[in-house]
């Protein structure tokens, strides 16, 4: 008989494999893997208000995090300095604070599964907010696909078609807080940003059209976050960098088979 933390772990890791595997297409096309790392080291901040405030930190997470986006965006738009620059300074400062907060707290908090994740310690209430972030987040990604997908490819000729890229480019980040929200607790916040490179990354190396790199991406999240639970159960290794590692051995491996194939 299946034990429960792990049917717990099994629904999670799928639900977030899914959303970070479709989103984090949109990262890669973009070239915005800088942006996801900045935006899940700000979190620790959002961790740090829920704490503060006694929300949830997920709640919490969103919040900063969609100011952040936001702040990035209006910097961008004045032309202070170059994105690359802002991202750092945002990020490091919300991730010095929220440093700061935590250790200021009477209660102590454990920082390493904030950091670092454990898919193994989910709780029903988490599995909710994956499902219920989850599905916004597809359902977003659903009805705006091919706006998303113009404005990535060609923003000149988006723009030519009348879609608003400043909105789809601000509407892209919104849903990447909330895939940092409620995915979090399944590998932390330092290894979150590989959940959403990786197995994009991998699926572009065997598909062509968007949509089906998307669907891929999502299948070979979870065959990672599968492999991940079972190294970590097999070895008691931590839950959250075994799965990484596990997207890190089906990336090489198909780099390798594709690399052979070429040739």
């Amino acid at each position: 008989m299946i034990e429960p933390f792990l049917i717990r772990a099994i629904i999670a890791g799928i639900g977030v494999a899914i959303i970070t595997g479709a989103i984090g297409c949109f990262v890669v096309w973009r070239k915005m893997a800088y942006f996801g790392d900045s935006l899940a080291h700000s979190a620790l901040l959002g961790v740090a208000l829920g704490l503060v405030l006694g929300i949830s930190t997920n709640l919490g997470t969103m919040i900063i995090c969609s100011v952040f986006a936001i702040l990035l965006i209006w910097l961008q738009q004045k032309k202070v300095l170059a994105t690359d620059t802002l991202l750092g300074i945002l990020a490091h400062a919300a991730l010095s604070i929220g440093m700061v907060t935590l250790s200021l707290m009477e209660r102590s908090v454990d920082l390493h599964s904030y950091l670092f994740g454990d898919i193994l310690a989910v709780t029903n209430h988490e599995i909710y907010l994956i499902i219920f972030g989850g599905l916004t987040v597809l359902i977003f990604l659903f009805f705006n696909w091919s706006s998303f997908v113009l404005t990535t490819i060609n923003e000149k000729l988006a723009k030519s078609e009348g879609l608003n890229t400043m909105f789809n480019q601000l509407l892209i980040m919104l849903l990447m807080t909330i895939v940092v929200a409620v995915s979090f607790r399944i590998v932390g916040l330092l290894l979150i940003t590989s959940m959403l490179i990786i197995p994009a990354a991998t699926a572009r190396q065997i598909v062509n059209s968007p949509e089906a790199m998307a669907v891929t991406s999502s299948i070979l999240g979870i065959f990672a976050v599968m492999l991940g639970i079972y190294i970590s159960l097999y070895f008691d290794t931590p839950s959250g960098p075994s799965i990484v590692v596990a997207s890190v051995v089906i990336f090489v491996s198909t780099l390798f088979l594709s690399s052979f194939r070429k040739n």
